[in-house]
Order: C-alpha cells, then structure tokens, then sequence
C-alpha cells in the first residue's frame, strides 16, 4: 500500500513540486485504532501529527478525573500537545483516537529542518496562528456564551463532526452535562 502525502494535501499545496518528495520522506505513516492514545500525560512528545483519516481530541484530566476536551482534529488538521513538542518537555494532555486513525508523524527535529531549508516558517506560523485565534474564540466563548449558544456555533462551525462524535463527547467539550445537551437538542 503507498503511503506517500498526496500533492493535494493541505501542507503540500505550499511547496513547489520538486520538493514534495523531498519532504515527504520526513514524515512517518501511523495508524491507530479507535480509542488508542497516540499521547499520554508524563510521556515526552517528540512528534506533531498530520491527520489523513479519522478523528482525535486532545485532553486534559484534573485531579478530580474529569476530563475537559480541549480540541479535535480530523482529517487535514495537525494536532499534538504543541507546548510540549516545541519545548520538548512531557505531555499533560491525553490525544486519544475517537475513530480508527491514519496519520502522519513528523519529529521536532524534522521539523526543525523542513522549516529552515524548505521555507515552511510562515505555513506553520499561519497555522499556529489560526490556533490561536480558534482557542481564544472557544474560550470567550466557554465563558461568555450561553450551552445552547456553544452547541450552535459547534453545530454551525463543523457542521460533519456532530453526526461523528458521540453526544457525551460533545457534552464534555462544550462543558455541560449530557442531560443539558439533551435538552438542546429538543
């Protein structure tokens, strides 16, 4: 089975052909299975993930064991705990697969090097950047926004991810029970 990056994929569609290749052999093909951790709390983190296929979250669990959603990412998205990848440190999240999982790895060091010598820091910074932007939302949103509010701009935003998590995982993630999203719902 070929496993190469398709050109059409998100990362490569901002390189010139001639380096596709060349950039391609940095990243490592992965799978997982449905709720496989691909990290855990206390491990260090040394790969930041391309998603093919599937469905992620990252996750945090307090000291009372409740778990609080922090993102998703499917198909096209990069996930890791990027505090722990960019200073190369151990995790304090969880990114666990919600459905069976296809994707690419890249190591810091990698990284580090498909930046300088391929001219990615502004593909990367973009991307960080729009992270940023989407927590910062999701936060003032957590504060501010009403349960029934979040789950309509979840609901508008990602429109495919409703119908392919569970309405639990939803509940934790907007932050409310599952009895209040069932409410929502009616």
């Amino acid at each position: 089975m070929d496993h190469n990056i398709s050109l059409e994929n998100d990362i490569f569609k901002h390189i010139p052909l001639e380096q596709h290749l060349a950039i391609q052999q940095y990243f490592k093909y992965k799978t997982y299975k449905k709720a496989a951790f691909i990290i855990q709390p206390n491990e260090p983190v040394k790969d930041l993930y391309w998603i093919q296929s599937g469905l992620v979250k990252l996750s945090y669990e307090d000291e009372n064991c409740r778990e609080h959603i922090l993102s998703f990412a499917f198909e096209d998205w990069w996930e890791t705990d990027f505090s722990a990848f960019y200073h190369q440190t151990r995790s304090k999240l969880y990114l666990q697969c919600l459905e069976p999982t296809a994707l690419y790895a890249l190591s810091y060091a990698d990284y580090q090097r498909i930046v300088q010598q391929y001219s990615l820091s502004n593909y990367f910074l973009q991307k960080s950047i729009n992270g940023h932007i989407a927590s910062q939302h999701r936060i003032l949103s957590l504060l501010t926004d009403s349960p029934k509010s979040r789950y309509e701009l979840f609901r508008s935003s990602y429109p495919a991810l409703v119908q392919r998590i569970s309405k639990t995982v939803l509940a934790q993630y907007l932050g409310v029970s599952r009895e209040t999203l069932s409410r929502i719902y009616k």
